[in-house]
């Protein structure tokens, strides 16, 4: 069984470990750099990537983030895509630029503007909770469009990474996680 730490400084981590347990994984909350180092892969969850990044900066984790990134999946949701994409805009801020792609942060609005809606992943229709999401604005080389809204890209891959702009955790459908559990084999 894979191993899969969840980046627990800001954000929902406990929907996250629970989505993953439910799709298979054991799941671990992950706030060390120890910790890190014992995880097959690692879910950085939505929250506020401002908040995210000055406790990454804190905790002394940043580096060691990045580094882990270089060798193993990293998965992204929200505010997790944006600390994975290469350019951050609205405004622009540091990343750990692990995937070829660009974001706008908060450019479906502000939380009143959140919305449940459902999108196509292979085919099927899998539902997708949007709150203050990123929008990606630009897809490098590489980076493989698995879903979309309204013409945007909201769920990509780029080799071992994953990045999701809405929040999967938030529904009962495992399948997003189970993509990023199929990356730890």
């Amino acid at each position: 069984m894979a191993r899969v730490g969840v980046l627990a400084l800001q954000g929902d981590f406990e929907a996250h470990c629970k989505a993953l347990a439910a799709a298979g994984a054991e799941a671990v909350e992950v706030r060390t750099a120890a910790q890190l180092a014992s995880v097959d892969g690692l879910v950085i969850p939505g929250g506020e990537s401002t908040t995210m990044l000055k406790l990454l900066r804190i905790e002394n984790l940043f580096d060691d983030l990045k580094a882990f990134g270089d060798k193993k999946p990293i998965f992204g949701t929200c505010a997790g895509a944006i600390l994975l994409a290469r350019d951050v805009i609205n405004p622009s801020q540091e990343s750990l630029g692990l995937m070829d792609i660009g974001v706008q942060r908060n450019a479906y609005g502000r939380q009143l503007d959140s919305r449940v809606t459902s999108i196509a992943l292979d085919g099927e229709d899998l539902e997708a909770v949007f709150i203050r999401a990123p929008i990606i604005r630009r897809v490098g080389e590489g980076v493989r469009v698995l879903a979309e809204y309204n013409g945007d890209p909201v769920l990509a891959e780029q080799g071992r990474h994953l990045v999701a702009t809405f929040h999967p955790e938030l529904t009962k459908d495992t399948r997003v996680q189970k993509l990023f559990l199929a990356k730890l084999s």
